[in-house]
This record gives structure tokens, C-alpha cells and sequence, in this order.
């Protein structure tokens, strides 16, 4: 895949110039995306490809922004960013009906992250799944409580932030403490010595991670066979679908009869139908991508 006219990202200061170098990339109509997908997927096109590439580099630098509070120089978490945009590319499907951006979303998240994990020693970092999401969660769920600077969280706190992300306050505690700065697993917890070491505080008692694994990819899978699925709809259909089942406030039927002309009985039709289509077709495609695997990126939760 070409990228010799790629520009760079080079630190802190070069940012402000690469993001005005990349807005020069314009941004490619639903047309000439997929023109360009077929080309580089039926003729192994690399201009097709670098096309392709660079007018999403603005995707990458937007999700890239929202890794920045993880200590990690900005241009590595941008080309860690990129290099998950080009697998997508690569891995990219035309036909199925949705755009490269909403596919390239998984791939580059994903690459950040693992690069972030990659990053952050053993010490500050677990692996189960709940780790994860911590790891991903913690300080945004902090600001949401004003509960700021890098001290131990009050009870209450810890109790609020586990019940929000799902884990175990034990596990926001180490978390805090962890992302605080490293700690010497024989430290005492009190000062009074009574209390125990760190590391006895230390042991899993949660889930097997395989099983943690399996339910974070299966949960990706889902969001990947919907994606698709909806593709697979005609556009009044999915504009029905998506305003009366996936938005936070469903339009009426009301509304949506005066928007296409026709009666609230036939927009309630279309929606029970296109409904059932859906269904049949998130499970057909959640087959599909559970036989082939590497086809979907694993993300940590969150």
C-alpha cells in the first residue's frame, strides 16, 4: 500500500501542521469509495488504496485525540492509528453495503489500544477484561464524579465508579492506585503494618480470562453482524429501523408517516418487517464472522 506522500506526525509540536496537512485529503463521496474499494480489491490498485487511506486520516487523528491522557507521544498513538486503518483497507468488503469508516472504526481503536497495553508495564497493567475497562474507563469516569488528582478515591466514589463499569471495587481501587504510579508490592497498606501488603490484595478472584476474552470478542462480533445487517436494508428501512429502535428518542409513527407520505399503519409495516429482516440477518452474519475470525478485531470494553 503506498504511503510515500503520507505526511508524518513528528511530536507534539508538528501536530497543529499535521492536521492541517491531512485536511487537504478530500473526502470521498459513498461513490467513490466504492469504486475505489473494488479497484484495490479486485486489481490491487495501491493508488486505490492510498486513496482510500488518506481520506480517512482524519478519522484516525479524531480517535487518536481521545488517547491522549495515557502519557504516550501523540505521533505514535496517530501511527499506531493509521497502521489499524490501512488493515481495514485491506480487510474491507464493498459490496456489503457499509461505508470504510464505520469498518475502519474497529481496526483503528483497536490498534491504538493494543499499543497503549503494549506500552504500560505489567506492574500498571493487568489482563483480564475487567482490567481493561478499567485501565480505558477510569479517569473519564473520575472527571464525570469530580473526583480529581491521583489520591485514593473516597468509598463512596469507588463504590459509584464500580457500579457504573461493571467491576468489583476492588478493582477501581487497584486500578486508581496502579494509574497513580508504580507501587512496591510489599508495601504496607496502613501505616500501622496491621493491615497487610499490597500483594495480598493482588490475586483474581473474578471470571476466567479465556471467558472474559470470548465474551468481549462475542460482543464485538454482535456489533460487527449489526453493522452489516443494517447495511442490508433499503434506505427507508433503516431510517425507520434506526428511528424507532436505536436512537435514545424513538421518533413516532406520527412523524415518520408525515416524513415518507404514507399512512402510521404503513410505517408501522415496514418497521415490523425490516424489523424481522434484521434479525434473520444479524444472525446470519454473526455465523459468517465467528467462522472467520481474523475478519474482526478484538477491543478492549469500553
Amino acid at each position: 500500500m503506498a504511503s510515500a506522500t503520507m505526511p508524518v506526525l513528528a511530536g507534539e509540536l508538528g501536530l497543529s501542521r499535521y492536521l492541517t496537512e491531512i485536511r487537504k485529503f478530500p473526502v470521498l463521496e459513498p461513490q467513490q469509495e466504492y469504486m475505489l474499494a473494488k479497484r484495490y480489491r479486485e486489481h490491487d490498485d495501491s493508488k486505490a488504496a492510498h486513496t482510500l487511506v488518506t481520506s480517512h486520516l482524519r478519522l484516525v487523528a479524531k480517535i487518536a485525540m481521545g488517547y491522549r491522557g495515557y502519557g504516550l507521544p501523540i505521533g505514535e498513538v496517530v501511527s499506531e492509528g493509521n497502521v489499524g486503518l490501512m488493515q481495514a483497507v485491506k480487510r474491507f468488503e464493498p459490496d456489503r453495503g457499509f461505508r470504510l469508516a464505520t469498518y475502519a472504526m474497529w481496526w483503528i481503536k483497536a490498534s491504538i489500544q493494543e499499543y497503549i497495553l503494549r506500552s504500560w508495564s505489567l506492574v500498571k497493567m493487568g489482563t483480564t477484561a475487567n482490567q481493561k475497562k478499567l485501565f480505558f474507563n477510569l479517569r473519564k469516569a473520575k472527571s464525570q464524579i469530580q473526583a480529581l488528582g491521583d489520591g485514593d478515591l473516597r468509598p463512596d466514589q469507588v463504590k459509584s465508579i464500580a457500579a457504573k463499569l461493571g467491576v468489583e471495587e476492588r478493582e477501581v481501587i487497584e486500578m486508581n492506585r496502579r494509574l497513580g504510579g508504580d507501587s512496591s508490592l510489599n508495601a504496607p497498606l496502613r501505616e500501622d503494618g496491621d493491615s497487610g501488603d499490597w500483594q495480598d490484595f493482588l490475586v483474581d478472584t473474578g471470571a476466567s480470562p479465556d471467558l472474559l476474552v470470548e465474551e468481549n470478542e462475542e460482543k464485538g462480533n454482535r456489533s460487527l453482524a449489526l453493522a452489516r445487517a443494517m447495511a442490508a436494508l433499503n434506505p427507508r428501512e433503516r431510517r425507520i429501523i434506526e428511528a424507532r429502535r436505536l436512537e435514545d428518542d424513538a421518533i413516532t409513527l406520527e412523524e415518520l408517516s408525515t416524513e415518507f407520505g404514507v399512512s402510521r399503519e404503513r410505517v408501522r409495516q415496514i418497521e415490523v418487517r425490516a424489523f424481522e429482516k434484521l434479525q434473520m440477518a444479524v444472525v446470519k452474519n454473526l455465523a459468517a464472522i465467528e467462522a472467520r475470525p481474523d475478519q474482526t478485531p478484538t477491543l478492549a470494553a469500553g
